[in-house]
């Protein structure tokens, strides 16, 4: 599936960037700037950015599935999202108000 447009990046590409480094640390943060540097591109409109953390997050919890002795040694990654999703919504993300704005 075709990700991102402007760069032309598939879903299965992004799968595999992760993956590598998973593979050479598998506790390092992976985040979309280091995927897209590690295809030697560049986010230009960022509409991918949402759809490439998604596969990260997809990946990466797979991955450490697999790599857990456990269940219960895996960290919820998506329940852990969410919860910061909940707690970010409403909270406006200036540190003022909208009084003291210059436009």
């Amino acid at each position: 599936m075709l990700v991102c447009q402007c760069n032309m990046i598939t879903s299965k590409q992004i799968e595999d960037i992760v993956l590598e480094l998973l593979e050479q640390d598998p506790w390092q943060l992976v985040v979309p700037a280091k995927v897209y540097r590690e295809l030697e591109r560049r986010a230009k409109c960022g509409g991918c950015v949402p759809n490439v953390v998604d596969i990260i997050v997809r990946v990466t919890e797979s991955f450490h599935l697999q790599q857990a002795r456990t269940p219960g040694e895996l960290v919820d990654v998506q329940a852990r999202l969410e919860k910061l999703k909940q707690k970010r919504n409403g909270v406006p993300r200036e540190g003022r108000t909208t009084g003291h704005r210059a436009a």
